[in-house]
């Protein structure tokens, strides 16, 4: 499987376009928020001959969602994200307006994920796992066969995610950490939604906010 990182927006989201030999992918948090953006993911996505089979948020904070509309008009694929964030969802259009990214009307989900769903495109199957803690509503893609997880806000190489925020709880996101996160084998690649890739094992060893 090919995953290919584009950092968007202010903020600097990893925005992912994840994909394999069939042509059929998925992105993860579109923050995209300008016509260069959009030509960027767009020139990527026909370059590879891709199909868009899902639009995946790991949680409803702005910068991971401010694409969701044009990702959607643009590709036409089912938008999936987890029902608990959605009183911050809905609040896009204010949180854009005080972070200085412009937001079109947020796009309805097409459909909620939860603990123990997948997300299957070509001959992938991402496990969706509930990690709150640095929001409500986030949550975190497992691929086992490929040793790779997608988490999100919730920890980054050398560090972890906010919980000073909206509903944020840093004993909770802690806890998601070590239990959902940390059990996986010391090789999994971890995709942060900010800054480099890291692994399990490198984050038990040297991670300061996990000792």
């Amino acid at each position: 499987m090919t995953i290919q990182t584009f950092h968007f927006n202010p903020i600097m989201v990893n925005t992912l376009v994840l994909h394999d030999e069939t042509g059929e992918a998925v992105i993860v948090d579109p923050g995209n928020c300008n016509s260069l953006e959009d030509a960027r993911l767009a020139e990527y996505i026909e370059k590879n001959g891709l199909t868009v089979k899902a639009i995946v948020n790991t949680h409803p904070h702005i910068d991971h969602i401010a694409g969701n509309a044009w990702t959607v008009k643009q590709y036409g694929a089912p938008l999936l994200c987890h029902e608990a964030g959605m009183p911050i969802y809905r609040k896009a259009f204010a949180y854009g307006s005080l972070f200085g990214l412009p937001v079109e009307e947020m796009p309805e989900p097409t459909r909620f994920l939860n603990e123990g769903d997948t997300v299957r495109f070509g001959h992938q199957a991402l496990q969706v796992l509930y990690t709150p803690g640095h929001c409500d509503g986030s949550i975190s893609l497992h691929d086992a066969n490929n040793h790779l997880m997608i988490c999100g806000d919730l920890l980054f190489e050398g560090s972890v995610g906010r919980a000073d925020l909206p509903t944020g709880d840093m004993a909770l996101l802690l806890d998601m950490v070590r239990t959902k996160i940390l059990t996986l084998d010391g090789n999994t690649v971890i995709y942060p939604g900010h800054g480099d890739t890291t692994t399990v094992e490198n984050e038990k060893l040297y991670n300061p906010f996990l000792q």
